[in-house]
């Protein structure tokens, strides 16, 4: 999920589930003399010692979910709370900062619907999408966190489907047309196979297919929600996020959430398996929520957002672990939101989404840097 909208556990978050994105507190901090709370804003953080030559690429709304096209020359990603949008829309761009709102990137997506989790497909012409414009036209409503205890929730909209655009936005292809959740798909770097999640088997497990939308085949089969997976750089494996219930009360709560098209994603742990779904392994066991994970390009580490390391579990940033769940490191020092890291095809650049440097508002926005081991 990739899971999709701004996320925030415990703050407040928008979901459109698949890639996910968040809504955040401002970025302040308590004045050393006066006491007084005042804004930070910074692009780069001096204990981000792996990110050099930081550099902000959208200004404004919430934007999210970022990934780069297989030449490493542009990017599709998601974002609303501007241009004029409902809800989360496609849209993609050269790596180059949208330096004024009037700049409105091209959109991939329909404009109807709400949409989540886009990929470039072999060749860079055309784009993987989920949305559920064909189900309506209109946004589908947001889960309400008072409806439900107060708990942080994201809807696994039974309307999403996967389809394929080209680059200008014309829609070519719808590749699933099941009932319920078939969404988050991103591709091979060998260019063979999407992997996505779908709600199919009557769980939220991952499945690949051909980039033609044949020859589907289950990954995993455990009960509770797999989703945002990716693949390795040699394409033989896949990191995902998943949370898992194992107590009589966790499996009944997700079980009732599940039937109303809900999940509840604050206990997620990352799973590294191969694409067959063979030699499955629990990498992290953190506590809270772990998810967005992306391979290193040597593909023996793991790059990811948490909050497991705040008391209050009110803020992310990027970590690194070796895909034995060993060697944890802190990779970003935000105050509030970092997540969706991507490697550049190359490896030579990181592109993630954060709250940084937005003058202590609601803005999440694309940022891109040089990688330095």
């Amino acid at each position: 999920m990739k899971k999709s909208v701004l996320l925030i556990i415990t703050i407040v978050i928008i979901g459109v589930v698949s890639c996910k994105k968040e809504k955040h507190q401002k970025a302040t901090k308590p004045d050393a003399k006066s006491g007084a709370t005042r804004i930070v804003n910074k692009i780069h953080y001096k204990k981000e010692k792996h990110l050099k030559n930081v550099k902000q690429l959208t200004f404004g709304g919430d934007n999210a979910e970022a990934y780069w096209s297989f030449d490493g020359k542009s990017i599709v990603f998601q974002a609303s709370n501007h241009w004029n949008l409902q809800c989360d829309q496609i849209f993609t761009m050269p790596v180059k900062s949208l330096k004024h709102d009037h700049n409105i990137p091209q959109m991939i997506s329909t404009g109807k619907g709400r949409t989540t989790c886009s990929y470039f497909l072999p060749g860079d012409s055309t784009i993987v999408y989920s949305s559920t414009h064909l189900a309506a036209a209109n946004c589908p409503p947001v889960p309400k966190k008072e409806d439900h205890g107060g708990k942080y929730i994201w809807p696994v909209y039974a309307g999403f489907d996967i389809f394929v655009a080209d680059t200008k936005g014309n829609q070519l292809k719808q590749l699933t047309n099941t009932p319920g959740y078939d969404a988050e798909p991103t591709v091979s770097p060998k260019g063979d196979l999407i992997v996505f999640t779908s709600m199919r088997s009557g769980d939220l497990e991952l499945y690949t297919m051909k980039i033609d939308g044949t020859d589907i085949k289950q990954v995993t089969n455990g009960l509770g929600y797999d989703g945002g997976a990716f693949f390795s750089p040699d394409g033989s494996k896949l990191i995902f996020r998943s949370s898992r219930p194992k107590t009589p009360k966790a499996i009944k709560e997700y079980k009732d959430l599940l039937a109303q098209g809900l999940v509840m994603p604050t206990h997620m742990e990352l799973y590294i398996c191969n694409v067959d779904g063979t030699d499955m392994k629990k990498i992290t066991a953190l506590g809270s929520a772990n998810w967005a994970p992306f391979f290193h390009p040597s593909g023996k580490k793991i790059i990811f957002s948490t909050n497991h390391h705040k008391a209050k579990h009110d803020s992310f940033n990027l970590f690194m672990v070796d895909t034995n769940g060993e060697n944890l490191e802190q990779i970003t020092f935000d105050g509030v939101f970092d997540a969706f890291p991507m490697f550049s095809p190359n490896g030579k650049q990181l592109i993630f989404s954060s709250n940084r440097n937005n003058n202590g508002g609601h803005d999440t926005n694309l940022f891109v840097a040089d990688w330095v081991e």
